[in-house]
């Protein structure tokens, strides 16, 4: 299963968004503890092997989900 992260970065009009194939858990994980270091960095790889550097003094949010690609159909 992958996850879809949204990133919005200040002054920038869109958003980042990366595909992962790490668990919700890990990302929220990895974005704790940039945001606990002083000059943090959010490093996310996504589910092709490239690796997404924000530095969290830019950052406006973060927003992770499940990913729905691939899916067909209706789900209740």
């Amino acid at each position: 299963m992958t996850v879809e992260v949204k990133i919005g970065v200040q002054n920038a009009a869109r958003e980042l968004h990366v595909e992962t194939e790490e668990s919700s858990e890990a990302v929220s994980a990895a974005l704790s503890e940039a945001l606990a270091a002083d000059s943090g960095v959010f490093s996310l790889t996504d589910a092709k092997g490239k690796v997404t550097l924000v530095p969290v003094a830019k950052l406006a949010y973060v927003e992770i989900g499940r990913s729905v690609s691939g899916q067909v159909g209706f789900r209740s």
